[in-house]
């Protein structure tokens, strides 16, 4: 085992991972090798999740099986959500960890690092100090993570929404906009690199440089971006926060040909109660007049968002409001939760009265009336000419995806034949099934010929 290796763990979602990579990025400028295997690594570490239940459950498991394997000349490092929430407790649970280090000082990585290799502690450190990541030093890692030809960039960290089931201000703290330069400046290095998608998260994108003063934030970053980097050829926009797209994101959108007509916006339910009581926007005569606008304006619009079923107080009626609107909208993607207890959230007083079986039975009845309504709009493409971004090759078949597919959550498009990974290919679209495409190369490169 050398000396100076480590192995890191990412759980969770998008904006977890570009932590982990940012971390990674630090450790190997400072001399460490990254390393596959657990047990030839010096220090292991998890960057955990600790946003439902479940996530929490999954990093428990995982810090839980590196502690019972770790050796006497290993360090083990609990980082990210769950720590910062829960540091003590985490390093309670689970005897063996060395160190804990939060979400909102994740550049200090090697400092920990090298202080917990000290060897001088007998009980584990803890670095969770309140100050902001995004925006702040970062050591100069960069803010992404890239898999391939895309890379997911963070714009912000952080979340000001008063969302009563969600523990992310708890976690992050509240909404920090990165510098438009700094992302420009990410945005250059990853084209140069060969990076052909970027994909910008945030834990609320719409509300991207509120804090830094400006107006329509994430609509002028998305102006600078595109006049700074015209030669990137997909630019995607996840998580935006319904209320806040304006017409002027709208008109960004449908005007920027490397803005891919894609929008992600978790709606959460459609019964006014409901989020009246989830403390989110309520106002769903805004929901049908934006939807419908964005239609109009964006050609070929895809829209992905997110529901939560069995939040306290949901009735059979407001379910059945959710029901019809998903079956009168028809979404392109949709994702289901049932809702999941956390303690210290506003929504704690309301306990979690809805039956395990009846949220089961909600979620399913969603799932497969969307499983449908998504099998039907595939089926629309069948004939049609899509670009696809290739991503890999197996048996004779190429997989890639289309601007209506965000990376790890969406389709997928296999094509028959082989095709270079990385390059983005016309394909003519041949077969559908309910979450994915297949079709064939295309003889000459057109741009969604719909």
């Amino acid at each position: 085992m050398s000396k100076n290796t480590f192995h890191l763990v990412s759980l969770g979602c998008a904006k977890n991972t570009v932590d982990s990579d940012s971390m990674a990025q630090l450790l190997l400028r400072d001399g460490y090798l990254s390393v596959e295997d657990p047990a030839k690594a010096s220090v292991l570490i998890v960057n955990t999740c600790g946003f439902i239940g479940p996530a929490k459950d999954e990093s428990y498991r995982v810090l839980g099986e590196l502690a019972q394997v770790k050796k006497k000349n290993q360090v083990l490092i609990a980082a990210g959500c769950l720590t910062q929430r829960y540091g003590v407790e985490v390093a309670q649970r689970i005897p063996g960890i060395d160190g804990i280090l939060g979400t909102r000082r994740w550049m200090d990585i090697v400092q920990v690092v090298h202080e917990v290799r000290k060897g001088k502690n007998p009980e584990p450190i803890y670095h969770l100090p309140e100050a902001p990541t995004v925006g702040a030093d970062e050591n100069g890692a960069l803010r992404v993570s890239r898999a391939g030809a895309s890379a997911y960039v963070k714009i912000a960290d952080g979340c000001r929404r008063p969302c009563a089931f969600c523990a992310i201000p708890l976690i992050k703290g509240t909404a920090v906009s990165r510098p438009i330069e700094s992302i420009i400046n990410e945005a250059r290095t990853l084209r140069d690199s060969g990076v052909r998608e970027l994909v910008l998260i945030a834990q609320d994108s719409t509300d991207y440089g509120h804090d830094l003063g400006m107006k329509d934030g994430l609509a002028v970053l998305l102006e600078q971006l595109t006049d700074s980097v015209p030669d990137m050829d997909w630019i995607r926009v996840m998580y935006a926060y319904p209320g806040y797209v304006t017409d002027r994101l709208i008109e960004v959108m449908a005007t920027r040909k490397q803005v891919l007509p894609y929008l992600d916006i978790p709606l959460q339910h459609a019964h006014e109660k409901t989020l009246y009581r989830m403390k989110r926007p309520s106002n769903m005569e805004w929901v049908h007049k934006t939807l419908g606008k964005m239609r109009t304006a964006i050609k070929d619009l895809s829209i992905r968002t997110t529901f939560i079923v069995g939040y306290p107080g949901e009735t059979d009626e407001e379910f059945q409001a959710l029901y019809d609107f998903v079956q009168e909208t028809r979404f392109d993607r949709v994702g289901t939760f049932q809702f999941s207890f956390e303690p210290g959230t506003t929504s704690a007083p309301l306990g979690d009265p809805v039956p395990a079986s009846v949220k089961q039975e909600r979620f399913e009845r969603l799932m497969e009336l969307q499983q449908n309504i998504s099998l039907q709009v595939n089926q629309s493409y069948v004939g049609k000419t899509l670009d696809v971004l290739v991503e890999g090759f197996d048996n004779g078949i190429s997989i890639g995806r289309s601007y209506r597919d965000a990376p790890e959550i969406d389709g997928m498009v296999f094509i028959e034949g082989s095709a270079k990974v990385g390059d983005i290919v016309p394909v003519r679209i041949s077969g559908a099934m309910a979450y994915d495409l297949t079709g064939v190369l295309a003889e000459q490169k057109n741009l969604i010929q719909l």
